[in-house]
């Protein structure tokens, strides 16, 4: 699969940044700019969001795969890979297939954990959140100001609802559809918030650095996660950045950007 990528910088050592659930390259664009000072940063489209092709296999062993393939596509040997949330996992996939393409590893704010309903209410946040993107009727809302006001009520939070109303685009009905692949992320989600099994901690990988960055808000890296993950990544750093949730990106981009920076530059 050929996946949508947008380019920042020139002639450097190169970065490439995966996206979470729901986002897109675009997302990470402000942050790609900064760094861009010293890489050459690729924001990628996985599959199945933003304007990279659709598919009904959505596994990180595709994921994982389609980076590999943009890699030689782009002739880059080695890289510094990023990930955010389910790209974040992305990237944990590909340093344990592939470390010799890995150069450092920035995971931020998901472990390699599974989350599930049992442990983790924010895998029944993205049901309900999934389920109201179901729920709407896309033929029958034509503003963005009624879907706005339709998802309110099971996405209270204005900011996470204004990302994933992002996803829409107008057709040439001037109608609305979703950029996204929404029936085959709602019929994975559970694949998507699966972490890794023992057979593959077995596989742990070393031989370049390797950074965890957690919101300070967010649940998604907890304190007893840390074994899991020095056990995936035994010299791995964990940081952690006051007063962010689980977007770090987009609520404190400059604490984001210069934690990064301190850790590939150290």
């Amino acid at each position: 699969m050929e996946l949508f990528f947008r380019k920042v910088g020139e002639n450097k050592p190169a970065l490439i940044i995966m996206h979470g659930l729901y986002g897109a390259s675009d997302n990470w664009m402000n942050i790609a700019k900064i760094w861009s000072a010293s890489y050459e940063v690729f924001l990628l489209d996985l599959r199945n969001h933003g304007r990279s092709p659709h598919s009904d296999d959505h596994s990180y062993q595709a994921m994982r795969d389609d980076v590999i393939a943009f890699m030689d596509q782009q002739n880059i040997q080695k890289a510094i890979i990023a990930g955010h949330s389910m790209g974040g996992k992305v990237a944990m996939h590909l340093a344990m297939k592939v470390p010799e393409r890995v150069n450092a590893l920035v995971v931020v704010d998901i472990a390699p954990k599974n989350y599930t309903f049992e442990n983790d209410e924010n895998v029944a946040r993205h049901d309900r959140i999934l389920n109201s993107m179901v729920d709407l009727d896309l033929e029958k809302l034509k503003r963005r100001e009624d879907i706005n006001q339709f998802l309110s009520t099971a996405i209270p939070e204005e900011r996470t609802r204004l990302f994933i109303m992002k996803n829409l685009k107008r057709t040439k009905q001037q109608t609305f559809e979703w950029k996204l692949n929404l029936p085959i992320i709602y019929r994975d989600i559970l694949n998507i918030t699966k972490g890794f099994d023992d057979e593959d901690i077995l596989l742990n990988s070393t031989g370049f650095p390797v950074l965890f960055i957690r919101g300070e808000k967010s649940k998604y890296i907890q304190d007893e996660d840390e074994e899991k993950i020095l056990a995936c990544f035994p010299f791995a750093d964990i940081e952690t950045i006051d007063g962010a949730g689980h977007w770090i990106h987009a609520e404190k981009p400059d604490a984001l950007s210069e934690t990064v920076l301190e850790f590939l530059e150290s």
